[in-house]
């Protein structure tokens, strides 16, 4: 599999299953997309703020929903196999996009794996095993968890600071050094994760000195 991002606005996610990995799955969607959870029963778990259909879906009935909501993306997180099999199925056969909750150790978690994930935003860092070892994931998203702290507002800074030289029209060769400075600075990582002022000074500093003269590179 090759990771990619995909934006879920303005999509539908269907989620068919209400137990602790529906809930699970729909919180994980329903920050970007409008998900639907189907299920004759839900567990006492939040579900972000998914709409909730109490049903008992049958694969006969598989069509018709996929008719009625067409989802960007099937979740299959029941725990029956015959009907995590028709969802995969007929949502493969609508060019759906596909995950099943139900599959791992190595066997087919449909065309979508739903990584473990680490957030500042803008900046997402993801890890996945292929479904092989869940638990591997979500070591590894903890130790991620404070190497990125900090990254989202550097990120930031980083825009603001390339439309600037941008705007004065420094050339490219010159701006990605000053840029990648930038970013390596142990100050301004410092400034970022301890939530100091100091980030912009030290951004300032950075141009002032490149800027006024000198070769940068």
């Amino acid at each position: 599999m090759i990771p990619l991002l995909h934006d879920f606005s303005g999509h539908t996610v269907l989620v068919v299953g209400g137990g602790a990995v529906g809930a699970r799955k729909a919180r994980r969607f329903a920050r970007e997309a409008d998900v639907i959870v189907v299920s004759p029963d839900f567990s006492d778990r939040d579900f972000g703020g998914a709409t909730r259909i109490r049903a008992a879906l049958q694969p006969a009935e598989i069509d018709d929903w996929l008719e009625r909501t067409a989802p960007a993306l099937v979740v299959a997180a029941t725990d029956d196999e015959a009907i995590n099999d028709a969802l995969e199925s007929a949502a493969r056969a609508r060019g759906c996009l596909v995950n099943r909750a139900d599959q791992s150790g190595g066997r087919d978690p449909g065309s979508v794996v739903v990584p473990a994930t680490v957030r500042d935003d803008p900046v997402v860092v993801a890890v996945a095993t292929g479904g092989t070892a869940p638990s591997l994931s979500a070591y590894l998203r903890e130790e991620l968890e404070e190497t990125i702290s900090g990254a989202g507002e550097m990120a930031t800074c980083l825009a603001e600071v390339r439309a600037q030289l941008d705007a004065e029209d420094v050339e490219p060769a010159r701006r990605q050094a000053l840029l990648r400075m930038i970013t390596q600075s142990p100050e301004l990582w410092t400034a970022l994760r301890n939530g100091t002022p100091k980030p912009c000074q030290v951004i300032d500093d950075v141009l002032d000195e490149n800027l006024s003269g000198g070769d940068s590179t």
